[in-house]
């Protein structure tokens, strides 16, 4: 692997990166995430995150008995001065719309984050990030995993508010069908068709 010389990366400061920076170091690529103080690059999408993104994105979730919220790709989440994770979608509440140019909605706001399990992202998608996001109090956590070369699964979890865990109530794999936090009904056979 060759890089260019021309190429500068951003030195983090004493203690890491905060929240407030990220949106104010110059020539960061899109899709930089902030994880325990450390910016984290985005890898090149593969074709099951683009087809699931594709099948679980906004007009599945938008006006479908869900008033009050909205869904959301490509933005981040402020959980802590020093997590702002980007999920693969959200489902954001309208009270957190402020500007047309906000990169970000506060953890109070989102009802559900969705992450689709990537190669790269693998320990980030099952371990870090559920656990910060059921840390920030995030009620609904979905987990997509690709399953052999054509099958996906959709592990649903709901937060426990006392002991602040997402709990595994269900998992999907040939039809996604759940009433919280907004009533769905998504075919998942043909995330991968011919």
């Amino acid at each position: 692997m060759e890089y260019s010389e021309d190429v500068t990366w951003p030195v983090p400061p004493p203690g890491g990166f905060t929240s407030g920076d990220l949106d104010l170091i110059p020539g960061l690529p899109m899709h930089v995430e902030l994880i325990d103080g450390a910016l984290v690059f985005p890898a090149p999408q593969s074709l099951f995150h683009s087809r699931m993104l594709s099948l679980l994105s906004p007009p599945r979730f938008d006006g479908r008995g869900n008033e009050g919220l909205f869904s959301a790709q490509r933005m981040t989440v402020w959980l802590t001065e020093r997590q702002r994770p980007e999920p693969d979608i959200m489902l954001v509440r309208f009270e957190a719309l402020e500007s047309p140019d906000q990169t970000w909605f506060p953890a109070e706001m989102v009802e559900l984050v969705v992450e689709v399990v990537s190669p790269d992202s693998e320990i980030r998608d099952r371990e870090r990030k559920p656990r910060l996001y059921a840390e920030a109090g995030i009620p609904h956590f979905w987990l997509v995993e690709r399953e052999g070369q054509r099958g996906a699964a959709v592990y649903v979890y709901e937060l426990d508010p006392v002991n602040r865990r997402y709990t595994n109530v269900s998992v999907h794999r040939e039809r996604l069908r759940v009433s919280a936090p907004c009533d769905l009904d998504i075919d998942l056979t043909g995330v991968l068709h011919r």
